[in-house]
Formats: C-alpha cells, structure tokens, sequence
C-alpha cells in the first residue's frame, strides 16, 4: 500500500519553495494528523534545529511517521556540494549528511540527497562528477545501513543539475558503480520537465524507485495542474509501489489548503 506524506520546512533561506508546511513544527504535525496524513517528511536546517523529544512525543502523540529528513539545506545555506572541486569541502558536505542521516535515523527515516549532488562544470567534467557523486552515494549507503534504512537519490531537472535528470540516469548511476542501500527519488516535477512519459519514466526506475514527491505539473498541489495521474498510478502498481507519495509542492494558495487538496487528491487515486 502507498503512504501519504507531507512536507514541513524549517528552513528560512528556503522560503519560496515547493514545501507544503512552514516553520511550526508542531503545528504541522497536528495539522498533517488532522488531515489524515500517514506521515511527515521533515526539511530542516541541519539536526540541530529539531528537539527530538519533541518530534518523537508529536509522533506518538499523533501516530504519524517520519517518511524521511531533506538534506538540501547544505547546499541552501552552507553551498555544500557531494561534487565540489575541492576535496574538504566533499568532506563537509558528507559530514553534514551523514549528520542528517543520523538525525532521520532515530525515526526510521531515510535522508534524501537532492540539490546537494551539484553539477558538472569546465573544471570538472560530468564523468569525474558523475564518480565523485557515486563515491558519496556509495559511502552515505554503507553509512545508512546502522539504521535499517536507505538513502534516497534524486535526479532533479535540467535547470537544478546537469548529471541525472531522468529516472534511467539514476539508475544507470547505481548499476554502473554497484551502490548499494541507495534507492532513487521519483518526483513527478522533475519527471514532468525531464521524461517522455512520466509512467514509462517510473517504470525505468522500476526496482530501484523507493520514494515519490506527489506534485502537479506546475509544482502547486497535486489537482491544480495539468498531470495525468492514471498512467501513473498505474506505472507505480505495475512497478509494485511500496512506499511514500509525500507531498513537495508550492503552498498554494495557502499551507493548509494546499496539505488538505493533496490528501484528496491522494485519497482519490490510491484509496
């Protein structure tokens, strides 16, 4: 069975992005219970910006789960980079992911690797990119491995990277440097820019697809775009589809509007 999930950011130099919820954590745990979410997906400034007895008092007081813990505010705030040239600041970006994973992994939470994979640049051609980013995949998987968890990787679109962008790179990425514990990140966004066919891209990530991010064409709340959402549905039963369908879209027009037309939207197709 699919999940139901609903981001919440905690990240101020974020404001403006496709996060559902804002800034109270508490407040959107309830909510997002409220609502009739299976789940919370957490994007914070790094793990010291959560009170984790608090997190975890919300979640058994709610019954909701952590679906998994955002790593982008790395690069948001700090620049930090799983491709920068320079050796120490790779080092620092890992180090704050495994940070991250540490944190999402008290929950049972897989932490996701998005905009901090970087790009491919002059100085640094996409092949050695594409080794360097498969490097700390590699170690980040092996890291995750204590908690029982996986680490998600995400191909985003062309305007965020330029190393993989579709469902086949990400997987051609996993084959082809044997990474293990690390599972792709589907998200009907990117998807919706970069794939022929949103079902057939789902279908090429097949296996290895281990989280959705559930948006529409225009990244407002799934229902007020233009996606075709039977085919995808379908692709993610065809694919035997486990996992999350967690809500990263625009909170559009407002927070609470945008969490409550998602969950219709989920109850409508999955349900």
């Amino acid at each position: 069975m699919i999940s139901s999930a609903v981001t919440i950011s905690l990240v101020e130099q974020a404001r403006g992005g496709p996060f559902v919820l804002w800034d109270d954590l508490a407040a959107g745990v309830r909510l997002a219970k409220e609502l009739g979410y299976d789940a919370v997906e957490i994007f914070a400034p790094g793990p010291e910006a959560v009170d984790r007895g608090q997190f975890k008092s919300l979640l058994e007081e709610t019954g909701l789960k952590c679906a998994a813990v955002g790593t982008g505010a790395g690069m948001v705030i700090s620049q930090l980079s799983l491709t920068d040239t320079e050796a120490a600041k790779r080092q620092a970006a890992i180090d704050f992911v495994k940070s991250m994973i540490d944190f999402g992994g008290e929950f049972s939470a897989p932490a996701i690797i998005g905009s901090m994979q970087g790009r491919w640049t002059t100085d640094l051609p996409k092949d050695k990119a594409l080794k360097l980013l498969g490097e700390a995949l590699s170690e980040l998987g092996e890291y995750a491995k204590q908690y029982n968890v996986p680490l998600i990787y995400e191909p985003l679109n062309r305007y965020e990277t330029n190393l993989c962008n579709t469902m086949a790179d990400g997987v051609q990425l996993i084959e082809s440097q044997s990474i293990t514990n690390v599972v792709l990140l589907a998200d009907l966004f990117h998807m919706n820019i970069e794939e022929t066919c949103i079902a057939q891209g789902l279908k090429d990530g097949g296996r290895h697809i281990g989280h959705v991010h559930f948006v529409d064409s225009n990244r407002r709340p799934a229902g007020n775009g233009h996606m075709n959402y039977e085919p995808i549905v379908s692709a993610l039963e065809e694919i035997n589809y486990q996992a999350y369908a967690s809500a990263e879209a625009f909170p559009w027009p407002d927070p609470t509007a945008a969490a409550r037309q998602t969950i219709e939207m989920f109850q409508k197709l999955f349900r």
